[in-house]
């Protein structure tokens, strides 16, 4: 199975649509995407990625189907501590590089920039939910990998909308990387499409593999 996380197009954040920018962002994506053999079309419940799926969507004549667990990351306090940045996870990745703080640690979550961070519980949110939603392919989480309880003759492809934080936070999971390491690394630009595939075979977990990173070839 392919995976190809779209970050949506160019937003008006206030009234969570996409600007008229967006909106041509979003339709340079068709043919773009078009040629991916996308199967099913998969999106956050929020406006600006809906509005960004839509067009690829009635293009292809597929239904765009809501993820809710997708919909973008929230920061801030959960007490009195204010962390970095009122909690935002890019700037505090940033930070934490600059201080030369580990962003592999397993144990990032206690840290001082995330411990009260309210963006705990949209990653856990995240990371159960791709789970159970790529369960339902046959792709079953165990430990660090995934059982492959099916076996693919050729890669089904499913096209996922959203944002640049839950996508962070979904990818990180699936490869195994730390929140503040994947949102260091993972700097989607707006309509940034990255692709993440599976193996085709039956049998034990293996690492998924990266086809693409961010492409936004389809904007120039």
């Amino acid at each position: 199975m392919r995976i190809v996380f779209v970050r949506h197009g160019e937003p008006n954040y206030e009234k969570d649509c996409l600007t008229e920018q967006g909106k041509i962002q979003a339709q340079r994506l068709v043919d773009r995407l078009r040629c991916e053999g996308i199967e099913e079309i998969w999106a956050s419940p929020m406006g600006r990625a809906q509005e960004t799926a839509d067009p690829t969507a009635k293009a292809l004549g597929l239904p765009v189907h809501t993820l809710d667990f997708m919909h973008e990351v929230y920061w801030g306090s959960i007490d009195s501590e204010l962390p970095y940045q009122d909690g935002h996870p890019w700037d505090s990745a940033d930070e934490m590089a600059r201080k030369g703080i580990n962003l592999n640690s397993t144990d990032w979550r206690e840290s001082e920039y995330f411990r009260t961070n309210r963006v705990l519980e949209s990653v856990d949110a995240v990371e159960k939910g791709i789970d159970e939603w790529l369960e339902s392919y046959g792709y079953v989480r165990e430990g660090y990998y995934y059982r492959h309880t099916v076996a693919e003759e050729s890669h089904r492809t499913i096209a996922l909308f959203s944002h640049g934080g839950s996508s962070a936070a979904a990818m990180g999971h699936i490869l195994n990387m730390p929140f503040p390491y994947a949102c260091a690394l993972f700097h989607l630009n707006f309509t940034g499409i990255t692709t993440i595939r599976f193996g085709k075979e039956e049998g034990p977990g293996t690492l998924p593999s990266m086809e693409l990173v961010n492409d936004t070839g389809h904007l120039r």
